[in-house]
C-alpha cells in the first residue's frame, strides 16, 4: 500500500497524464515558494490554469475536492501570482482548477476536474 505522500505523487501523474491528453501543455509540476506549493501549471489554448490535485484512496470521508477549502483557494490565487511574475507572465486568462482522484496508487478509481475562471 502507498504511503500518504506516494499516493499523492502518484495522483500528480495521473492528473498530469489526464491533462496531456485532455489538450494540455504541462508547464510546470510542484512548482515551490514560501507562500506554499502548486502542483500543476499547465496551458489550454490563452489561458493558463494552475491545477490543486486531491488524491484519496476511497471516498469514505468524502470526495477528495471536498478538502479544498476556502483558504485553500485564496492560497493559490496567491500562489498563481507569484509564479506568473517569476516566470514573467502577463496577459494570460488564469484559472484556478482542482482535480479529484479517487484510486489506490495502481488503478484510477475515478477522477473529476473542475475548471474556475479568476481573471
Amino acid at each position: 500500500m502507498a504511503l500518504k505522500h506516494e499516493l499523492g505523487r502518484w495522483g500528480e501523474v495521473v492528473a498530469s497524464d489526464f491533462l496531456v491528453a485532455n489538450g494540455y501543455e504541462v508547464l510546470d509540476r510542484g512548482w515551490r515558494c514560501r507562500h506554499g506549493e502548486i502542483d500543476i501549471v499547465a496551458r489550454l489554448a490563452t489561458s493558463i490554469a494552475f491545477v490543486e490535485v486531491k488524491t484519496r484512496r476511497t471516498g469514505r470521508y468524502g470526495h477528495p475536492l471536498e478538502a479544498i477549502t476556502p483558504t485553500k483557494l485564496a492560497r493559490l490565487r496567491v500562489l498563481a501570482g507569484e509564479w506568473c511574475r517569476a516566470n514573467r507572465v502577463t496577459a494570460a486568462a488564469i484559472r484556478i482548477d482542482a482535480i479529484g482522484i479517487i484510486g489506490d496508487g495502481i488503478a484510477i478509481g475515478s477522477l473529476e476536474h473542475r475548471t474556475a475562471v479568476i481573471s
